[in-house]
């Protein structure tokens, strides 16, 4: 099963397809988006848009993973990437793709087996599980792995829990 993870921003939207073959991962592609400051929030969409389109196109993903927000005080923040997340999940949608979406807490229960674990160690998880020869970079990169690698595990429990059944 091929998924796509995604960790939502506008100046930097984080994308990483992998493959889950029985309970191995292995990546696809991965990179992210990025917007410029000077540009009109309309045209940062619009990039982030079709770039998804493009990356869905040509990778096929079966499932998406999309990271839910989490903000403390940045109102404007918190719109503007909600604005950006709500795009990808349209591009998603439109593709016919099926959304999961989950907490930071949770993909990092999933990584790490802890969900309070640092930062640092959900990437060193992410480049141990994709046999990667350095953490990918930017962070939002390796976040939006990390979302994917989250949905092939809890995926991978569930179709076990439907065979049982």
């Amino acid at each position: 099963m091929k998924i796509i993870g995604i960790d939502p921003g506008y100046a930097c939207m984080g994308w990483g397809v992998v493959d889950l073959r029985g309970n191995s991962f292995s990546p696809v592609a991965y990179d992210s988006i990025i917007t410029y400051p000077n540009m009109d929030m309309p045209e940062r969409l619009k990039i982030i848009y079709n770039t998804l389109v493009k990356i869905i196109n040509e990778c096929a993903p079966e499932a998406a993973s999309i990271e839910e927000l989490f903000f403390n005080t940045n109102s404007k923040t918190a719109i503007l990437v909600s604005q950006a997340r709500g795009v990808a999940i349209l591009a998603c949608v439109n593709a016919g793709i099926p959304i999961y979406e989950y907490t930071p807490l949770q993909i990092k229960q999933a990584l790490v087996g802890y969900g309070r674990a640092e930062k640092r160690q959900v990437q060193v998880m992410v480049k141990t599980i994709l046999g990667l020869s350095a953490i990918p970079k930017p962070d939002d990169t390796a976040d939006a792995l990390a979302a994917a690698i989250c949905h092939g595990h809890s995926a991978g429990s569930r179709n076990r829990l439907l065979n049982i059944k």
